[in-house]
């Protein structure tokens, strides 16, 4: 920082820390044609707040009657209800009016009311995380509003929360919750001191925040998991996890994770647990058929035909025939296409996105079989990786995986199944050297936990997960004592 810069903030908060007046914080908010300033004159009263903070039913009840009904001579005596609490620094008024509070000017005093109350989104199902059976209620963009549907579901004076604030410009609050007893403390400082080390003019949403706090932001692993639904987040905090919750993010982070998480979903709980293993174990070899299948074909056609079965390879060689280009362009060709359809889907609204998607997808593929540009068999395994990329519940973990298909399709079509061999190690590699929150993002394979496993790779009987993860250093590990 230069001397200049370092000059104007002094005067800024020396002009901030000065007595508060009409004059002066009128003067901060000039241009601002959102700010109003209401007048009484029969009582002296000045009114300067942002109506679209506020709660109009709030405001008439608590400022407006109360100072329409009062005689001029006792007016000192309504300033001294608890709803009126006074300020003598202009940057607290400031900031005050900023919340969604009123500054209330009267006789060189100042008083401050909180009637904030901004409109917000209804709370609704969360679109990216459907389940079939459970609770179907979702975070929205107001963080006050989110912390009442967690204090909704965990009625404790255990559950702790910690504000902070991100983003010089934009001023954003962020939570830090946490169960006193569960949670561990030194996880729960890290995490704290990492967020109040954030030097950044805007944070939007919560996705973006943990990108400044990741332990290995150029891993295209995510290593904070996100989530809408309440009853996630809140089965995270029992378990001895951290949430947070930034202002103006329906998504809600939690630490540590590990990369298994990821492949887990609400819905697992509240179905009987033979079905919900079942399900968790699809979700691995779904996340199995999504890297391999497309790599696979690019490997054995390039270079291991002996591989193939001799019916399959007859098959092969005539779908085949008519195709100019090397599998390795062919794959490519056909694995970009898939994701051009994915992102218009994406991007389009939702009745046309999905017309696009089913018509695109069955004309496109048989237009380019038809036309020689690529092979049925093809077709398949890309529609097939496809399919499976969409099993796995966390969509940025989807998106990471669809990346590393592509690093691994290229491998195979230069060195073949050696080729992917060296991609595998290098994944396993680079996951094993990935923490979250100074933890093991690999947990509990390494470090080899095999108690966890029975909430990791199958979903087991309640009455069997008596404990909390290893994973998140709980002082209390017993959350579970019934018997079968």
């Amino acid at each position: 920082m230069n001397r200049n810069e370092s000059d104007e903030q002094q005067q800024d908060q020396s002009e901030l820390s000065s007595p508060p007046t009409l004059q002066h914080v009128l003067a901060n908010f000039s241009d601002c044609f959102d700010l109003t300033h209401r007048v009484f004159p029969k009582i002296g009263v000045d009114l300067v707040y942002f109506s679209h903070l506020l709660g109009s039913e709030e405001f008439t009840r608590d400022v407006i009657i109360p100072l329409d009904k009062v005689d001029p001579v006792d007016v000192g005596v309504l300033l001294e209800r608890s709803q009126f609490y006074s300020s003598t620094d202009s940057k607290t008024v400031i900031i005050g009016i900023l919340e969604g509070k009123v500054a209330l000017f009267h006789e060189g005093q100042v008083y401050l009311v909180d009637v904030y109350k901004p409109d917000a989104r209804a709370i609704s199902q969360s679109e990216t995380e459907t389940v079939i059976n459970g609770p179907h209620d979702s975070f929205v963009e107001a963080a006050k509003q989110n912390l009442s549907l967690i204090r909704r579901r965990v009625k404790s004076p255990h559950l702790k929360v910690i504000k902070l604030e991100v983003g010089e410009v934009t001023k954003n609050d962020v939570y830090i919750l946490y169960i006193d007893g569960i949670a561990n403390l030194n996880y729960v400082h890290e995490l704290v001191g990492r967020i109040q080390n954030i030097e950044i003019d805007a944070v939007h949403d919560g996705n973006m925040l943990i990108q400044y706090i990741d332990d290995f932001p150029n891993s295209i692993f995510p290593l904070f998991p996100t989530t809408e639904r309440t009853d996630a987040a809140v089965s995270r905090l029992v378990g001895g996890r951290i949430i947070g919750i930034l202002d103006g993010s329906p998504s809600v982070f939690s630490a540590p994770a590990s990369f298994f998480e990821f492949f887990s979903s609400p819905d697992d709980y509240y179905q009987r647990w033979a079905l919900g293993s079942a399900i968790r174990i699809l979700r691995l070899v779904a996340f199995l058929i999504t890297v391999t299948f497309t790599a696979m074909y690019v490997s054995v056609t390039t270079f291991h035909y002996e591989m193939i079965p001799e019916d399959l390879l007859l098959t092969l060689t005539e779908s085949r025939a008519r195709v100019p280009f090397p599998p390795l362009y062919e794959a490519l060709l056909m694995e970009v296409t898939i994701e051009l359809l994915r992102e218009a889907g994406a991007r389009l609204p939702t009745k046309i996105g999905q017309t696009i998607g089913i018509v695109g997808g069955i004309v496109i593929g048989q237009a380019a079989v038809q036309a020689g540009l690529t092979s049925n068999i093809l077709i398949i395994a890309v529609a097939s990786s496809a399919i499976a990329s969409f099993v796995i519940p966390s969509y940025v973990m989807s998106a990471s995986i669809r990346l590393i298909r592509f690093g691994l399709i290229i491998l195979a079509g230069m060195m073949g199944n050696l080729g992917l061999m060296m991609g595998f190690a290098l994944i396993v590699i680079h996951l094993s050297g990935l923490t979250s929150l100074n933890t093991s993002y690999l947990t509990p394979l390494a470090p080899f936990k095999p108690q966890d496993w029975r909430d990791v790779f199958i979903r087991a009987p309640f009455w069997a997960i008596k404990e909390r993860p290893t994973q998140s250093g709980t002082p209390n590990k017993l959350k579970n004592r019934m018997r079968k």
